[in-house]
């Protein structure tokens, strides 16, 4: 039995455990929590592919895995946080399990706005990108459109902020429901955009074969490091810019 070969999709199936926790939380309305393990979720993302270039396991299952868990973490959680920003913002509560199930109850816990249902739009586009992307034979050395954990990032970014960074002009910024549905849009689009970026995964570690990727994890670092959560959709606008130059450069 080749153990080797199931590495990888050992770790692309925590990043999936890492979705799943993150939806629960996510539909609880804690959406602290939810980012927590989403990003341990991306950074098991980061790690399958990497590990199964190394140890020279890659597979059309683990392709197919990793979209799947990708769906999850980097697709439904987004939509939901989304769906619960606007849900804050237009003025209804977060879904609570009802104490007792019983239909009163459970219609009660259902009250919701139907706008703030816009948010899930981002999942319906994460699928939409996924799917491409495994029959894309153009996406080996970069991506076309906003990798999903990217876009997720500039997502689970906002209750972050609304938590730790709580800046009036930020507040008022976020909870601002045209600013969110204009988000909501602007990520749609930018999933499927015929927008070449950069590829983020490595693989070798050796300085002059990964130099952008160098550079723009060092930036980042600095930024998360300056400004904290709100330097993800720095970041994000980083990384796009960086690419149309490459892009134009090369």
């Amino acid at each position: 039995m080749n153990i080797k070969k199931h590495i990888p999709n050992s770790i692309t199936l925590l990043n999936l455990l890492c979705g799943c926790i993150a939806v629960i939380f996510a539909v609880q309305g804690q959406l602290e929590l939810a980012a927590v393990f989403v990003i341990l979720g991306i950074g098991f993302d980061f790690f399958d592919g990497f590990a199964a270039r190394i140890l020279n396991v890659k597979s059309d299952l683990g392709l197919q895995l990793d979209s799947l868990a990708d769906m999850v973490t980097s697709g439904v959680v987004p939509g939901i946080v989304m769906y619960q920003l606007l849900s804050q913002v237009f003025g209804k509560p977060f879904y609570v399990i009802p104490d007792s199930w019983n239909s009163d109850s459970v219609l009660q816990s259902l009250d919701m706005s139907y706008v703030s249902l816009l948010g899930l739009l981002i999942t319906l586009a994460s699928a939409y990108r996924l799917a491409k992307f495994n029959i894309d034979t153009r996406q080996t050395d970069s991506f076309i459109g906003l990798p999903t954990p990217a876009n997720t990032l500039l997502i689970i970014c906002l209750p972050l902020i609304l938590k730790f960074q709580q800046e009036t002009w930020v507040v008022e910024i976020i909870l601002n429901k045209w600013f969110l549905i204009g988000l909501t849009l602007l990520s749609c689009y930018l999933l499927n955009a015929e927008i070449s970026l950069f590829s983020l995964k490595f693989k070798t570690w050796r300085f002059a074969e990964n130099k952008i990727r160098y550079i723009f994890l060092l930036t980042t670092i600095f930024l998360i490091f300056l400004i904290k959560f709100m330097a993800i959709p720095c970041v994000i606008l980083l990384y796009v810019l960086m690419s149309m130059f490459l892009d134009k450069k090369g």
